[in-house]
């Protein structure tokens, strides 16, 4: 795997994601049950805005940057900045946090989280960046492998009945992936039916992404809500014009409130041509 994050740190996608991820995460911590979260693609957990990788592409300041400079007025954005300058708070003031922090910054102390990265170097980071925090399992392997080992999650007496799985691929080799994360979220579901399971996907075509749409309608889950942001017009195969969040088992209501968020996320990053929804692929009953 020659992926590396860093490269792409704080760009719209990111944003995306960690807007979806803090409002589920809230949404969850609503009830005063235990949670456990997985994320299966954690990469190294922190990274720094003003490295060579970073400065590189400059992807941030279309992400992160401009919501900084302008922040729009939504509540699910005005989060997600709090985390943003939490990170920054304590790691100075370049720092952008990956997912595996923001769990741990959502999370509350009673709860657990295990965080998968295959790439040894990555790993070595992220424990390095999560250490002392012992709510929090660092396993240096596959992410699929890592659901069919560790979900349903217990961890000494503690079943956790409810929780939040995050699959974010790097999506080297794109139609393999999909097939990857149905047969994962398929075995997932069945064997620990009440948890949310979110998975991030990149938007070239908007149209070449119906099979995978088709088939995660399928997923025995309860309900499949998509939420997408481009930022670019959906004419090009050869960039990622924009990402969606395909959430299964979604919280009461996330759909209202990440609406006028992805909204304020499109008026705020997007270039002519672009556009959001948030719809559900399988309403709740």
């Amino acid at each position: 795997m020659n992926y590396r994050h860093a490269f792409h740190a704080g760009n719209h996608a990111d944003v995306l994601k960690h807007v979806v991820l803090l409002a589920l995460c809230d949404a969850l911590t609503a009830k005063p049950a235990p949670l456990f979260a997985l994320d299966t693609h954690a990469g190294r957990g922190l990274y720094a805005l003003d490295s060579n990788s970073a400065q590189r592409t400059g992807e941030a300041e279309g992400g992160i940057g401009r919501l900084l400079a302008e922040p729009p007025r939504d509540p699910l954005i005005e989060r997600y900045l709090r985390a943003i300058r939490a990170c920054r708070v304590e790691h100075g003031r370049a720092a952008y946090p990956g997912s595996p922090w923001l769990l741990a910054h959502a999370l509350r102390p009673d709860d657990r989280i295990a965080v998968c990265e295959l790439h040894p170097e990555e790993a070595g980071q992220l424990q390095a960046n999560l250490a002392g925090d012992p709510r929090v399992a660092v396993h240096e392997r596959d992410g699929y492998a890592g659901m069919k080992a560790l979900l349903p999650p217990k961890i000494g007496a503690t079943r956790y009945n409810r929780g939040l799985v995050l699959i974010d691929p790097p999506y080297e080799a794109q139609l393999e992936e999909f097939d990857a994360i149905i047969a994962a979220l398929r075995d997932a579901v069945t064997r620990w039916p009440h948890a949310t399971y979110a998975v991030w996907y990149p938007i070239k075509l908007r149209r070449s992404l119906q099979p995978f749409f088709r088939r995660a309608a399928a997923v025995p889950a309860k309900s499949a809500l998509l939420a997408e942001l481009q930022v670019y017009p959906d004419n090009s195969p050869l960039r990622m014009n924009g990402s969606g969040m395909l959430v299964l088992n979604a919280p009461w209501q996330l759909d209202t409130r990440l609406a006028p968020a992805v909204e304020a996320l499109r008026v705020a990053l997007g270039e002519p041509g672009n556009s959001a929804r948030v719809e559900w692929l399988q309403a709740p009953a």
